[in-house]
């Protein structure tokens, strides 16, 4: 997710998108520790993900 798409979202949204990028997280390195992903650099995008959505969720609280 972009960070202009981020910015164009409510407080609730952010929230939604905040715990389903968490979510997804979580099952992306529970399958990756079992066996590796095809694409790991997921993991990565994912966390990047979820630290611009609390930024954004900071910056308008």
């Amino acid at each position: 997710m972009k960070k202009a798409d981020i910015k164009n979202l409510s407080v609730e949204d952010i929230k939604v998108q905040l715990d389903d990028a968490k979510a997804n997280y979580s099952k992306l390195k529970l399958a990756h520790r079992i066996s590796p992903v095809e694409n790991p650099i997921q993991i990565r995008d994912l966390r990047k993900t979820i630290a611009r959505l609390n930024t954004e969720l900071t910056n308008k609280q």
